[in-house]
């Protein structure tokens, strides 16, 4: 137990967190079972020392960080490990990539009823379905996902600023004055291209070529995340890369599921799980009309985020797709994004209509009053004309 408690104290004492994600204040931290998914790479590991930091002293022997990758753990469990803990007094135990571990669902359930002062956070990845895929977690943990930087996260980090998130209401609203209050301290269009090129991903701070390392990142999703979670044979990890890259390549707009079942040798059927898999991955975003969902087709698929069109195809990025990309993207955390009428791109809420569009070329447009028009290559908006950049400052 002294190693772990070393190894805990180690990453704590060098966890360099420089923009404090705003999911840490979401969380009700007095639930005994608390569940962080997210997609590889997004800061998982950064998130769990990063509430010991600030909630524990590093001596403090009533925390501890472990992770499921340390091979001690092979062949023993998180029960048999957890009681060793709360028997010498520990209360917050802080388990990463928990789903390395057999029957791991079962042996928390059996953490929670056996030790009732014990406190379990546990990260895991966006392809895992806690509560659906697990009944016995139902009803005693609660779930929360964390994301990628916003744009606005992006711009503190770089600038040293401390610019506050706003709801999809006050953006909509009061944009002109939320924009007075940024504009003489930052310009953002300045960090708008790198952050859509290279900002999602908190290793872009490293010293390493960012889109080699989101490559391998997005390779280790399939090759792991997917294919290791969903329990499928290696034999179709090549089928399930090359209907990711079909997709990437073809841009936002509808699958033809059954071109793309004979491109992978596979049926209909399989395509469009693979692809539900692709978008629990966080590697895709499916769009569907007001009222319809997965298993139906959806009307849109697009990449999850523009950094991934980037890594992918960086020669044929479509600056109307990338931008639409960036608001759907940034819309997915708290706004359910729907495909709308022929007038609109996206209807958000159920309610809401929107059409992006680029600010050279809005005066072509006739412009609806119901509708929400997002305009690219413009710092300012007016009425229901808002700059696009806004949006990446939702969270």
């Amino acid at each position: 137990m002294d190693a772990f408690f070393r190894t805990h104290a180690y990453l704590v004492e060098h966890t360099n967190a420089p923009v404090r994600r705003g999911l840490m204040d979401e969380i009700n931290w007095n639930d005994r079972m608390i569940g962080i998914k997210g997609t590889r790479g997004i800061g998982k590991t950064t998130f769990l020392l990063q509430y010991a930091k600030e909630n524990f002293d590093t001596r403090d022997r009533h925390c501890l960080y472990i992770n499921m990758n340390n091979f001690y753990f092979q062949g023993r469990g998180i029960e048999e490990f957890a009681g060793r803990f709360y028997q010498e007094g520990g209360r917050v135990l802080l388990i990463d990539q928990v789903f390395k571990q057999p029957d791991w669902s079962k042996g928390l359930r059996r953490c929670y009823d056996l030790y009732p002062d014990l406190k379990i956070v546990f990260t895991g990845s966006s392809v895992m379905r806690l509560k659906e895929e697990n009944p016995e977690l139902n009803g005693i943990v609660k779930s929360y996902n964390l994301r990628g930087f916003s744009f606005r996260e992006f711009i503190n980090l770089l600038t040293g600023n401390h610019f506050k998130p706003y709801t999809l209401e006050e953006i909509l609203t009061d944009h002109e004055h939320i924009i007075k209050q940024i504009l003489p301290k930052v310009r953002p269009m300045e960090y708008f291209q790198d952050y859509v090129h290279h900002g999602f991903y908190p290793f872009f701070q490293e010293h390493r070529n960012y889109s080699e390392n989101l490559l391998k990142t997005m390779n280790m999703m399939t090759e792991v995340d997917i294919l290791l979670i969903k329990q499928i044979e290696l034999k179709y990890l090549t089928r399930i890369k090359r209907l990711f890259y079909d997709l990437a390549v073809d841009g936002p707009k509808a699958p033809n599921i059954s071109q793309l079942a004979n491109d992978i040798d596979t049926s209909r059927a399989t395509v469009m799980n693979y692809i539900k898999y692709l978008a629990d991955a966080r590697l895709i975003n499916m769009i569907y009309p007001h009222g319809q969902s997965f298993p139906k087709k959806p009307s849109k698929v697009m990449l999850h985020n523009p950094n991934l069109m980037y890594a992918i195809y960086p020669g044929k990025v479509d600056l109307q797709d990338m931008m639409e990309t960036f608001f759907v993207n940034s819309m997915w955390k708290d706004h359910k994004v729907n495909q709308a009428s022929h007038d609109s791109n996206y209807l958000v809420d159920g309610k809401l209509k929107f059409r992006i569009c680029d600010a050279k070329h809005s005066s072509r447009i006739r412009l609806q009053p119901d509708v929400y028009y997002p305009r690219y290559n413009t710092e300012v908006g007016m009425g229901n004309q808002l700059p696009l950049w806004l949006f990446g400052f939702l969270y």
